[in-house]
C-alpha cells in the first residue's frame, strides 16, 4: 500500500480549470481514476461499506485525499463513479448456440462473481443499501445489462427455439402476444442471487445449468407471453 501523502499538491485536480484544454482519455487524469477506482473496490470487497473511507481509499490509491475529495466529494460519490466503470467494460453476452447454453454460461458468470471471496459484487449490492446515489446507478447498471442479454432471447427466436411473437396457439388462432425476454432473464439469474446472496448457502455447480434450463422450459411453455400493445 503507497502512502497517501504523495507529492501530489492543492493544485492537481483530476477535473480541469475553467478555460483548461480538455485532457486526453489515456493521460494523467484517466490514470489517476483507474487507480482510485480499483482501490475503492479493494477497500469495498476487504472491509464493507462500513470500512469504506475516502482516507482509505487514497491511501491505497496513492494519491493525495484532496484529490479524491475534490473528484468525488464523498463515498458516495466513488461507489457511483465505480458503478458507472463497470458499465463502460466491453462486455458481450455469452452467444453458445443455444438459449439454454447461453443463459448457462451466463448464470456462471452470475455464480463466480458472487463465490469468490472476498465477493465485491456482494459487497456492491449491500453498499447500495446504504447510498441513495449508489442505489440508483447499481439501477442503473442491472437495466443497462438486461437490455444487453435481451439479445439471447431473440436470437432464441430467430433459431425457432423459442415462440415468435403472435405464434399460433392451441386452437389455431394468432395470438397478439409478445414474449418478455426481461421476465425470462430475470427467472433463470434468480435462483443464483436467491441461494447465494439470500439464503448464503454453499455454491450448487448444478445450479447454473438447472436454473437456465427451467427458465427455457418455462419460456417454450409460454409462460413470458404477454399481450401486446394495441399501438403495436
Amino acid at each position: 500500500m503507497t502512502d497517501s501523502t504523495d507529492s501530489t499538491d492543492s493544485t492537481d485536480s483530476t477535473e480541469p480549470a475553467a478555460g483548461a484544454p480538455e485532457r486526453r482519455p489515456g493521460g494523467r487524469t484517466a490514470r489517476v481514476r483507474a487507480q482510485v477506482l480499483d482501490a475503492v473496490r479493494a477497500e469495498l470487497a476487504e472491509a464493507g461499506h462500513e470500512g469504506l473511507t475516502v482516507e482509505g481509499v487514497a491511501a491505497r490509491a496513492g494519491v493525495h485525499r484532496t484529490t479524491v475529495y475534490r473528484r468525488w466529494r464523498d463515498v458516495g460519490g466513488l461507489l457511483v463513479d465505480v458503478i458507472d466503470a463497470a458499465g463502460e467494460m466491453d462486455w458481450q453476452p455469452p452467444d453458445t448456440g443455444s438459449l439454454r447454453g447461453d443463459l448457462t454460461a451466463l448464470n456462471r458468470e452470475i455464480q463466480e462473481s458472487l463465490v469468490v471471496r472476498p465477493s465485491f459484487a456482494v459487497a456492491l449490492m449491500a453498499a447500495s443499501f446504504h447510498s441513495e446515489q449508489a442505489a440508483r446507478a447499481q439501477t442503473r447498471l442491472w437495466a443497462d445489462r438486461y437490455a444487453q442479454c435481451e439479445i439471447l432471447v431473440e436470437r432464441a427466436v430467430e433459431r425457432g427455439e423459442l415462440p415468435a411473437r403472435g405464434a399460433r396457439g392451441a386452437r389455431g388462432a394468432r395470438a397478439a402476444t409478445d414474449l418478455d425476454a426481461r421476465g425470462l432473464l430475470v427467472a433463470a439469474t434468480a435462483p443464483l442471487y436467491h441461494q447465494l446472496v439470500l439464503l448464503r448457502a454453499d455454491p450448487d455447480p448444478r445450479l447454473p445449468e438447472r436454473a437456465a434450463a427451467a427458465a427455457v422450459l418455462a419460456a417454450a411453455a409460454g409462460a413470458f407471453s404477454v399481450p401486446r400493445t394495441k399501438s403495436e
